[in-house]
């Protein structure tokens, strides 16, 4: 089934439940969806991938962050908590996140591969990381590891 039946499946159940902590957050989703798929369109694409579907999630999810950091600075406690719901939610549908210490083993292994030896290799390193594990790695947490392991 793919990623788009699955948040309209989603997005149906929640309205027939009166979820209301759920169903407006998917019915942005599912907006910023339809918003790809015209702009793909005028790319003559004829349908939107999972995986641009998991990028623009991503970007969502960072959008959010962002905006949790904004509150947490103005004690804007009650807009905090409504970002992060939408972050719970909408993080349902991207595959599932590797560790930190998951993270780092694998960074460790792709700057022996490279044979990285310094800061200035830090960009082979992460060509290789979104190449292989674009889905899987959290690459806020990625750059962090790399700069401590390539000191």
């Amino acid at each position: 089934m793919s990623l788009k039946k699955q948040i309209d499946d989603k997005l149906n159940g929640a309205l027939k439940a009166k979820d209301k902590n759920t169903y407006p957050t998917l019915r942005l989703v599912v907006s910023a969806i339809k918003d790809a798929e015209i702009a793909a369109r005028s790319k003559d694409k004829k349908e939107i991938k999972d995986s641009d579907i998991i990028s623009l999630l991503k970007k969502m999810i960072k959008q959010r962050n962002e905006s949790c950091e904004v509150y947490e600075k103005a004690g804007r406690t009650e807009l905090l908590e409504n970002e992060k719901k939408e972050i719970a939610v909408i993080s349902l549908f991207l595959p599932k996140q590797l560790s930190e210490e998951d993270t780092k083993k694998i960074c460790q292994e792709i700057i022996k591969t490279v044979g990285a030896t310094s800061m200035k290799d830090m960009g082979k390193v992460m060509g290789v990381l979104k190449s292989k594990h674009a889905d899987t790695l959290d690459f806020s947490k990625v750059s962090s590891i790399i700069k401590g392991l390539l000191k």
